[in-house]
């Protein structure tokens, strides 16, 4: 199944009239008489559009930084063909260490193509670079580079400093991009370049490249971006670069060589029209004298123009006002559908959603109500995620991506943007100046021109998902497919003491298919193959793992950077908080449990009634250490590896959780299986499902050899405890335990109006606020915020983050 599409860019449904009402040198006007080469042009692109609608995902998250025992916070925001993606129902976000190892992952619902989230740090988290990766199935089919990426760093809340600096000998790299992809002999070019460190910064450079038409200077002009104008005399002229960075370094690089066939593209953007000229290498050269210009937006065709070189019609304009803000991706054609030059331009339009604070009302006093009333644009309807942090002890991350700068540049192109949000700061001429820079320096690769026009599209091996799915095959006694049968099940949801009947038929490869399920944490689908021809039951049933559910190890798609300095002084407060507050949590958990702020003495289960108590003996049955019941539980993880992830302080799991790397205090810890001397390479083959109790215990161990650094005790299921078992009340049914959405948890925010028991901890917060769905008064087109201070907060940051019903995506960000 693919994708329901039906809503377009609603843009074009006016966009396409007004274009052909301009006449510009035949702009949309489409020829449609089979002479006409170009038409394979556009037809291979209202395929491709029509067969491939292009998602994309955001995440906002409550902070820019970390440390071990917080919480991450997050809404995703999730859009399809520039709108909202309102059938999406499956979003995946996996956290992953800098060896590319899965630390944690979930799925989360989408509801009104917006899913809130979150990911616990156990207080046992390595310090360290992290990278927040989310995609939908249906992103999976495409290039990696355009799924949500996003880098953060985790400190160690009992350092209360910064990392140490980066001591690598400073380097720097320059890059050169002509306009349009190629030098062309003969004729001026604009050739631009982009300056970096090698952490992959922006660096101030200058320089010369020497020409025989004439030197050209070097200067950058913004974050290690500009400009120059060169003429080289001949094909294959070779020109070399010297460039001096701002700490003195002096190196020198070589520009591509200048072709004398075919012909580049310059682009002029004026805003409300961008002008165009083809530029032939050679004018005499009837090959290239038929060409075409073609403009897409969001794989939308906006604009076309025959160019006839030997009539010297080689340029025009793309009238862009009633364009919505964009990449433009600019294609200059030779006859026959091949792809010359390229050129991207971004079209920047006053359409973003505009949010400001129409009143509010600020209290700086330990523990007392503040009001924010947000202001909203009237008739659009809104999807909106606020979180509200102490503005002096949470450090900010000035180089972050924002919703705008995500779904309207950055998830668009190929190529790392340094501080994206910058160029949506205004629409001022020296901004949108550099704006283009960027649109020079970075490439555009959603498609291939040549695949397409070869009727080369993608293969698609993940489907646009509707719910939860269960899929296999079902053979007869001997081996073969059954055919003309079905899969009954009985389906019970323990989170919610819910349960539900199905079937799913049986086609005639065996398989089947069963969607659209919507459940959370876990069900328990007991189940049996049916052959409705024989009345046979005795039907094998083999059951598809989920892309989800099976160990992978992914390659990230943007390397792992070193991140910026944060500041000491703002560092500082910022740890010192969170260890604060790691020991009210603490507190929380070892004495009393404060549930929906009730006070609730927790039940002690009697000694003899413990799992622990039925499994261990001897050295096992005591010891120092951690004990993870697993007959409690229904847990998602794969092996027991992934499953102690991080769970245990000083206890480092590293590596393919098929065969990890275990280290305890600089050695190995001891491995048990029911008490007997066990290795890696058995326990990972285990399946948690017939995992009954993990003891780990801290060195040294006395209960066995190889204790010296610990020792990890595995005891598998008895009878009574084997929940893989069917329910004895379902005779003849297989059972399978699928994870469903993660159950979100709510964000604590006390109520101070009101005493309770709960009060009398100290209130160490560090995000005050965290609102992932805002109710938005559709009357007034109003937001209210309400949120009571923490012990300490003076001063607050307001990030409000959203998205219309129109695609157009908003961001209001203040300090008060």
């Amino acid at each position: 199944m693919q994708p329901h599409h039906t809503n377009k860019r609603r843009f074009l449904k006016w966009l396409m009239p007004a274009l052909l009402l301009t006449g510009v040198v035949s702009a949309i006007a489409v020829n449609r008489n089979p002479g006409d080469w170009s038409d394979r042009l556009i037809q291979a692109l209202q395929q491709f559009s029509n067969r491939y609608p292009q998602e994309k995902v955001y995440l906002h998250l409550d902070k820019d930084y970390y440390a071990a025992g917080e919480t991450i916070w997050f809404k995703g925001y999730v859009t399809l063909n520039g709108l909202p993606a309102l059938q999406a129902t499956n979003l995946y976000v996996e956290l992953l260490d800098k060896n590319n190892n899965i630390v944690q992952k979930k799925l989360f619902g989408i509801g009104n193509a917006g899913a809130p989230g979150f990911f616990d740090l156990p207080e046992t988290q390595k310090a360290g670079i992290y990278q927040l990766r989310a995609y939908t199935s249906w992103m999976l089919n495409f290039d990696p580079a355009f799924s949500y990426s996003r880098n953060i760093e985790i400190f160690d809340p009992a350092k209360k400093t910064a990392p140490p600096a980066d001591t690598a000998a400073a380097d720097f790299s320059v890059q050169f991009f002509p306009e349009g992809g190629a030098l062309i002999a003969g004729q001026a070019n604009t050739v631009a370049f982009k300056a970096i460190d090698n952490n992959g910064y922006p660096i101030d450079v200058t320089g010369t490249v020497k020409s025989p038409k004439g030197n050209a200077d070097i200067k950058t002009l913004h974050d290690g971006m500009g400009t120059f104008d060169i003429t080289p005399g001949a094909a294959q002229d070779a020109f070399q670069a010297t460039v001096k960075s701002a700490k003195g370094q002096t190196k020198t690089f070589t520009l591509p060589a200048a072709q004398s066939t075919g012909a580049t593209l310059k682009v002029f953007n004026k805003g409300s029209r961008i002008f165009y000229q083809a530029v032939p290498a050679n004018a005499a050269d009837t090959a290239y004298n038929d060409l075409v210009v073609i403009a897409q937006m969001g794989n939308q065709l906006v604009y076309k123009a025959s160019l006839n070189v030997s009539e010297g019609r080689i340029s025009g304009f793309i009238p862009a006002d009633k364009l919505p803000s964009g990449i433009l991706q600019v294609t200059l054609f030779a006859k026959a559908g091949q792809p010359l030059a390229e050129r991207l331009a971004f079209v920047r339009r006053d359409d973003l959603l505009v949010m400001d604070i129409l009143e509010s009302d600020v209290a700086r006093e330990a523990r007392k109500k503040s009001t924010f009333v947000l202001r909203l644009p009237d008739t659009l309807l809104t999807n909106l995620s606020v979180a509200v942090t102490d503005a002096d002890a949470v450090p900010v991350d000035k180089n972050a991506a924002n919703i705008v700068s995500t779904l309207l540049l950055t998830s668009d192109i190929k190529g790392y943007v340094y501080n994206p949000n910058w160029y949506f700061r205004n629409t001022e001429p020296a901004t949108l100046q550099a704006l283009d820079l960027v649109m020079l320096t970075n490439g555009w690769r959603r498609f291939s021109w040549e695949k397409l026009v070869n009727n080369e599209f993608p293969e698609i091996k993940f489907p646009y998902e509707q719910g939860l799915s269960m899929k296999g095959l079902a053979t007869t006694p001997n081996g073969r497919p059954l055919q003309n049968g079905k899969l009954d099940m009985i389906i019970k949801i323990p989170a919610d003491s819910s349960s539900m009947f199905a079937s799913a038929p049986i086609d005639d490869k065996g398989q089947f298919n069963l969607t659209s399920m919507v459940f959370p944490d876990t069900a328990f689908i007991y189940y049996q193959g049916n052959d409705l021809v024989k009345k046979d039951k005795n039907v094998s049933v083999k059951i598809d793992n989920h892309f989800f559910e099976r160990p992978t190890q992914i390659k990230i798609p943007y390397p792992l950077r070193v991140p910026p300095a944060v500041d000491n002084n703002s560092l500082k407060l910022f740890l010192t908080g969170v260890s604060e507050g790691n020991k009210v949590n603490r507190a929380i958990n070892n004495k009393t449990v404060y549930l929906q702020e009730v006070n609730v003495n927790a039940k002690k289960v009697k000694p003899e009634e413990t799992t622990e108590k039925r499994y261990t003996s001897g050295m096992f049955s005591g010891g120092d250490g951690y004990t993870f019941d697993l007959t409690k539980e229904t847990p998602t993880a794969f092996n027991i590896f992934q499953y102690l992830q991080s769970k245990v302080a000083g206890l480092q799991i590293t590596g393919d959780m098929n065969n990890p790397s275990l280290s305890w205090r600089g050695g190995k810890p001891g491995l048990y299986l029911n008490e007997m001397q066990s290795d890696v390479s058995m326990l990972s083959t285990l399946s948690i499902n017939d995992v009954a109790l993990i003891k780990v215990f801290r060195p040294p161990f006395m209960g066995g050899f190889g204790g010296a650094n610990g020792a990890i005790a595995v005891y598998t299921k008895k009878g009574g405890d084997n929940q893989s078992t069917p329910d004895p009340s379902i005779r003849g049914f297989q059972l399978y335990k699928k994870a469903g959405y993660t159950v979100v948890k709510q964000f604590y925010s006390p109520d101070y109006s009101v005493k309770k028991e709960v009060h009398a901890l100290p209130d160490k917060r560090l995000t005050l606020y965290w609102n992932p769905n805002v109710a938005v008064d559709t009357l007034t087109h109003t937001a209210t915020v309400q949120f009571y201070n923490n012990d300490f907060s003076k001063r607050f940051r307001l990030v409000v983050e959203g998205i219309t019903d129109e695609g157009s995506p908003g961001r209001l960000e203040q300090e008060i």
